[in-house]
């Protein structure tokens, strides 16, 4: 029977997209959890769903101001976050692992900053600003749809996007769940007209795959060079892989800071000490700043890896082309000599 540190190693992703705190605090306690929803059978998606309510409740909690309630918000939002770890692990350890999993699992993310945003906000309408007078009101509403929609949606996004490359060239394809949207697009356009549910979540997931790659233009590249002159990606020559994966690695702290801890720290100082809009204004300037880096060096990474893809592809053909060359002459070679030994 495996030891639950080795079910601890097992039910993470990898060394490299694991976050410090999740390592040492949220996966252990998650797997505990774990464990018992496995013993109980209950299906990973039911987590991810008790999750869902749980962040919602810890919304409707950051509403009030009262100190109690933002206590109670602190803890349901842990809570909800420890479904979010647990549905994972859960789905891992006993290979329940679906795209629409994985999906409804994004979407209790989003449905929990939703109602946070949503939830700060009505909090903040009729609040002075700070140094003045005049309350928030409307105003309130446009920083929280450039903090939540312009900012956290994109960082989100791109942040899955990058830990989904870096496992599928640590792990390959089994080992990771980056998808194409033109795959994507040909199973939604499959689908029966009657498959409403099915026919809207592939169509939303084409879509969000394809967002990701209008923001990654150099990676989409690279991609293609690779299969132009390698036939697939995953046929990359080790060297090359663990080059990028080199790359890759420094930036993975970037994709865990930009999803929830990071911001989830923030959140709760912010509106314990009464002052939530500190929390908004964090997202859009002090999360986008790292957001810009990562984007940006990730892209750099990958322009390079081009570079390097055709380099070494073109290295590897003129040593061929040497190599036959060369054994062509040989071959000329013997036929002269045993044309001469005919002679005698």
């Amino acid at each position: 029977m495996a030891t639950f540190k080795e079910m601890l190693k097992a039910s993470m992703k990898s060394k490299d997209t694991e976050e410090w705190l999740d390592v040492y605090f949220t996966r252990p306690i998650g797997l505990v959890f774990t464990l018992l929803w496995k013993r109980l059978g209950v299906h990973p998606t039911v987590i991810t769903i008790l999750g869902m309510i749980l962040g919602a409740a810890a919304g409707w909690m950051f509403w009030h101001s009262e100190l109690e309630y933002n206590i109670w918000g602190v803890v349901l939002m842990m809570l909800s976050n420890f479904c979010d770890s647990t549905d994972g692990q859960l789905a891992r350890l006993t290979g329940k692992k679906t795209l629409v999993g994985r999906v409804l699992d994004g979407f209790s993310a989003d449905v929990t900053f939703f109602c946070v945003y949503f939830a700060l906000s009505m909090r903040m309408m009729t609040e002075l600003i700070p140094g003045t007078d005049v309350t928030w009101g409307p105003w309130i509403w446009v920083m929280a749809f450039m903090a939540g929609i312009m900012s956290h949606s994109p960082q989100c996004l791109l942040s899955d996007y990058y830990r989904q490359i870096h496992l599928f060239f640590l792990k390959g394809k089994e080992g990771s769940e980056l998808d194409k949207s033109e795959e994507q697009w040909r199973i939604f356009r499959e689908q029966p007209k009657k498959a409403l549910f099915f026919r809207a979540f592939y169509y939303n997931y084409a879509k969000y795959c394809a967002t990701q790659e209008r923001r990654t233009k150099n990676f989409q590249l690279m991609m293609a060079e690779a299969t132009n002159r390698y036939g697939a990606p995953l046929n990359l020559p080790a060297a090359l892989k663990e080059e990028f994966l080199a790359g890759s690695r420094p930036l993975m702290k970037y994709t865990n800071l930009l999803t929830f801890n990071m911001r989830a720290i923030a959140l709760y100082i912010a509106c314990l000490i009464d002052l939530p809009w500190l929390y908004l204004l964090f997202e859009i300037v002090v999360i986008n700043i790292m957001y810009i880096y990562m984007h940006h060096e990730h892209e750099n990474l990958c322009h390079k890896m081009v570079q390097r893809i055709v380099a070494c592809s073109e290295a590897k053909a003129t040593k061929e082309n040497e190599n036959k060359e060369e054994s062509d002459e040989n071959k000329e070679s013997e036929d002269c000599h045993n044309t001469d030994i005919k002679e005698d």
